[in-house]
């Protein structure tokens, strides 16, 4: 079990290589989310990354560990619904690699346009996650590129590099609300959690519409749900991962879910709470928090917002569509 998790050392060996590309990003505790909440939070802004959201730390490990043991791969192959294709776009450019990008049909435009400037071969293919994963792996087979999984211990170890920061910065978070899409950021927060030896707890977010995850790690066992979320793309998982399901089900303490209506009042909290833009995924760690606001009286919590990715047209109807501010 514990060889899935990067260790101390693995971690700060990372960190050289992310911030060779960028620099920390900031932790702020804003005055009206703390009101909201009634209690001290502190929102990690991984929405201020070189590409909008934290999978770009991951995609910079992955691909300089890759080009360190294989030189002679020229291209890679992986599926998204956005961050993490465009994670592994900017990195495969830094190293001279051609990525292609499988995302499902109706993809996000804004996403996939900014892929496609990153030098990405963008490939339509599927009607939701799981059906571009597996049209990516017959890709990598037929033109022999390299296949990047969606959850990997590099991308892990990258991913936690943000944790590591947050808990530099707050070593007393007593719990922390994280999304879970295929387990990269859920599973950063444990490696930086247990390098550190801090006692911090872990929640896991998942969406409503999409429940793999949740009713995986309640039921002991490999479980799939429809997926029927809107605006939570990045949680839209439909298959856990076997690796990151095994860390979560040991690590993590509870994983809760959220509506995309609970979702929504989150993103438009942040935007009036702090001005920042946040997309689905982003915003659910706050939907949990709220949801739970009751219980976290006298508690100091962490809230990564994870990528502020979304289209101007979804965000627009978002902020349009009720008080921003909860009751």
């Amino acid at each position: 079990m514990t060889e899935l998790l990067p260790t101390r050392a693995d971690l700060d060996h990372a960190a050289g290589i992310v911030y060779r590309a960028m620099p920390p990003t900031p932790q702020y505790s804003w005055p009206l989310l703390n009101e909201a909440l009634g209690t001290e939070a502190w929102v990690k802004h991984e929405n201020h990354t070189p590409t909008g959201a934290f999978k770009v730390r991951g995609g910079l490990v992955y691909l300089h560990e890759l080009a360190r043991r294989a030189p002679q791969v020229a291209g890679v192959v992986s599926a998204t619904r956005g961050n993490h294709g465009q994670s592994i776009g900017l990195a495969a450019r830094r190293h001279g690699m051609q990525a292609t990008i499988v995302v499902p049909r109706g993809n996000s435009r804004e996403k996939n346009a900014a892929m496609r400037a990153l030098g990405v071969n963008l490939v339509e293919h599927g009607d939701e996650f799981q059906e571009s994963r597996e049209h990516a792996a017959r890709l990598a087979e037929e033109q022999r590129l390299h296949m990047v999984p969606s959850f990997h211990r590099d991308l892990v170890g990258g991913v936690a590099t943000y944790w590591m920061e947050l808990f530099a910065a707050q070593p007393d978070l007593d719990v922390v609300f994280v999304a879970i899409g295929q387990g990269s950021g859920i599973c950063g927060a444990i490696a930086a959690r247990n390098a550190l030896a801090l006692k911090t707890r872990i929640v896991g977010v998942v969406s409503a519409h999409a429940l793999a995850y949740k009713l995986s790690f309640e039921q002991g066992r490999k479980l799939e749900s429809p997926v029927g979320t809107v605006l939570a793309d990045g949680m839209a998982c439909r298959v856990p991962d076997d690796a990151s399901l095994e860390l979560i089900r040991k690590y993590v303490d509870e994983v809760v879910a959220v509506t995309d209506d609970e979702v929504a009042a989150a993103m438009r909290l942040y935007y009036v709470a702090t001005h920042n833009a946040a997309e689905g995924a982003g915003a659910a760690p706050l939907a949990a928090a709220l949801q739970r606001r009751d219980r976290l009286r006298g508690l100091k919590v962490g809230l990564p917002l994870g990528g502020g990715n979304v289209d101007h047209d979804m965000f627009a109807r978002v902020l349009a569509s009720a008080d921003p501010l909860p009751c």
